[in-house]
């Protein structure tokens, strides 16, 4: 669901949207916070188009005879994965990708009209930067983001677990920067409804809840799952299984139980 074509905007996601639209407008630090699993990284990655900028910006650099899309103009969110690693790594990391990002801007920018634009800096083409997992990060890690939020105006969201947001607390200097906390919550029934509609409309199968069998099957997932996103795309992933060595063309309740038996998820 990571890839932009399949990924399913819901009302968390647009709320999501908001949260960070406003860190960046404000130039804030903004905090994120939710289960493991509600799907944080997901709408991260799809938020920055991670999926068009990552293999550019994993380039040690663009050759002159490369042509990057023009879409990657439109872009000026850094998504950042919080590493296990000594905090030094984080500066240079957030370095290396504001920079590439600015060089990738001015690649665009010269195939696009032929003129040669330097970005003032290289931070100049960030605007906001997501750093997930970032509850890892020790006292010189988040230093480090502090230092690069002071020196440079953009917005900055910190995504972790519950219970991060209190924990920065412990660190006055960072915590008195932050405009926003958002909780990202598991999925409501309508927007659940919304889901699995379009996890059956996948497997070529049309869901009617009037239908027994489809209602079964439907409250059962629902039931397993707790409005999970992680928890669904692995279920419907067995599910998908269940029915090509089953040789059936139906989801009911027993193929749902069948596939919960290939994952571990707590009984409900």
């Amino acid at each position: 669901m990571s890839d932009q074509s399949t990924f399913l905007e819901t009302k968390e996601y647009r709320r999501f949207v908001e949260f960070c639209e406003a860190c960046r407008k404000y130039q804030y630090i903004g905090v994120c916070y939710g289960e493991a699993g509600v799907g944080k990284t997901m709408a991260a990655k799809h938020l920055t188009r991670w999926d068009l900028l990552s293999p550019w910006l994993d380039l040690p650099r663009i050759e002159d005879d490369q042509q990057v899309p023009l879409e990657v103009l439109d872009e000026h969110t850094l998504y950042y994965t919080a590493p296990v690693v000594k905090p030094a790594q984080i500066g240079r990391d957030l370095s290396v990708l504001n920079l590439r990002l600015a060089m990738l801007h001015e690649k665009a920018h010269y195939q696009k009209d032929g003129i040669q634009r330097r970005i003032p800096d290289f931070y100049g083409s960030t605007e906001l930067v997501l750093v997930d997992e970032a509850d890892r990060l020790k006292l010189v890690g988040l230093e480090l983001i502090r230092d690069m939020y002071d020196q440079h105006p953009m917005g900055v969201v910190l995504i972790g677990m519950p219970g991060f947001e209190r924990q920065l607390m412990r660190y006055p200097q960072l915590y008195s920067r932050i405009g926003f906390a958002h909780e990202y919550r598991t999925l409501k029934r309508d927007e659940m409804t919304f889901i699995l509609k379009n996890k059956w409309k996948e497997l070529s199968l049309n869901i009617n809840l009037e239908d027994f069998t489809d209602y079964e099957a439907f409250t059962a997932v629902v039931r397993m799952t707790g409005g999970n996103f992680r928890l669904i795309q692995r279920l419907f992933t067995q599910v998908e299984r269940v029915m090509a060595i089953n040789q059936v063309e139906t989801i009911s309740k027993e193929v749902v139980d069948a596939a919960r038996e290939s994952l571990v998820i707590g009984h409900k």
